[in-house]
């Protein structure tokens, strides 16, 4: 993509191929169905849902996959079998683009992902 500001996820969209944000949209669809108390914005140039602030997962579409952001150890352990086969690296699910979204997979990551962000607390800073 080229090197430009992206304020809408409309823009966003408008930056992909046809058939890459047709599956970017079923992707949010799943998102907004888990998280419809979410805010949806632009964070890093690239579709986010926040709550209460907090970004609890990020989501872009690349030539081959699309990707979700951020899972940590918690949603690899907690959904281990559903992402075998799946290409994972230490914060990001890879999805190939020619297989069907799974759309109940990404509801559950982005579940488990707002129940992180709610149960975190950030270390007090030393006086």
């Amino acid at each position: 993509m080229a090197k430009f500001q992206i304020n809408t996820v409309e823009e966003y969209f408008a930056l992909v191929p046809a058939r890459q944000r047709e599956i970017l949209e079923t992707v949010r669809a799943a998102i907004w169905e888990a998280l419809p108390e979410a805010e949806e914005v632009i964070s890093y140039d690239i579709p986010t849902f926040k709550i209460g602030g907090r970004a609890v997962i990020y989501y872009a579409g690349w030539k081959r996959h699309f990707s979700i952001y951020p899972v940590g150890d918690a949603v690899k352990k907690t959904l281990a079998a559903e992402l075998a086969g799946l290409e994972i690296s230490k914060g990001t699910i890879k999805f190939p683009l020619d297989e069907p979204v799974p759309v109940a997979l990404i509801g559950r990551i982005a579940r488990l992902r707002a129940a992180e962000e709610a149960a975190y607390k950030p270390k007090k800073k030393r006086p």
